[in-house]
């Protein structure tokens, strides 16, 4: 066990420079012109994309709450919480690229469909790993925290860093980020899968990217939501 934890604390340093390196040249671009692209759209359009996906997103959380089962998972060790972790991760990316290929498969009309789709997978996913890591999401703090996992996984070079620090430091940031900035995390989420889904809604294609796009959106999100429960567990 005591190798293991060395092992992990080791896979912890490597991820948090990855998650703090700077990004590369396309991603900085894009991200630009996206944003002078939301500079443009009128404020009424910034209000609805906010308030719409953050009632679909609360309404993901209830749902998954609801869903998710709430075992007693306390006498397990931190490698047994790895290797279940692995096996929930494999069988939602199964599931997300499924979702992927047949949404990507219809063109713009399943298009359309494909965002709360996959947003509702992505969250009862997480909802399934606080449980295996041993967090209960009937807590008001552990479905923030949740959110906050969310939007390190996608979302633009300095808002990763922010959201970094404050996982690393929950104990004491818990107190200061009472509520998530709900316009701030649909931009950062929409500038970040945007481009992939916009390629997914072509004729022909759509399937095969929407299927590889939503396995690699869901390894980003595990890997993100295991390493951000993991420093948890350390520090406890």
């Amino acid at each position: 066990m005591i190798d293991y934890k060395l092992k992990v604390e080791q896979e912890l340093l490597i991820w948090k420079q990855k998650m703090t390196r700077q990004s590369g040249p396309i991603s900085r671009v894009a991200k630009t012109a996206q944003t002078k692209i939301n500079g443009l759209l009128p404020e009424k359009f910034h209000k609805v994309m906010t308030e719409s996906i953050k009632n679909m997103v609360k309404a993901t959380l209830v749902g998954s709450n609801l869903t998710t089962k709430k075992r007693s998972l306390t006498s397990m060790s931190l490698y047994e919480r790895d290797e279940l972790f692995k096996e929930k991760l494999s069988t939602f990316r199964k599931t997300a690229v499924i979702e992927g290929a047949g949404t990507g498969a219809g063109g713009i009309l399943l298009g359309v469909a494909d965002f709360p789709l996959l947003l509702s997978i992505k969250m009862k996913f997480l909802f399934e790993v606080a449980a295996v890591y041993g967090f209960d999401t009937n807590d008001s703090e552990e479905r923030l925290f949740i959110l906050h996992i969310f939007l390190l996984a996608f979302s633009s070079e300095e808002k990763r860093k922010e959201t970094l620090l404050i996982i690393e430091n929950w104990q004491q940031q818990k107190y200061v980020v009472a509520d998530m900035d709900w316009r701030e995390f649909q931009q950062e989420y929409r500038d970040y899968i945007d481009l992939v889904k916009m390629f997914q809604m072509l004729p022909g294609i759509g399937a095969v990217i929407g299927a590889f796009a939503n396995y690699n959106l869901l390894d980003q999100l595990g890997e993100t939501a295991m390493n951000s429960y993991r420093l948890r567990l350390l520090q406890s």
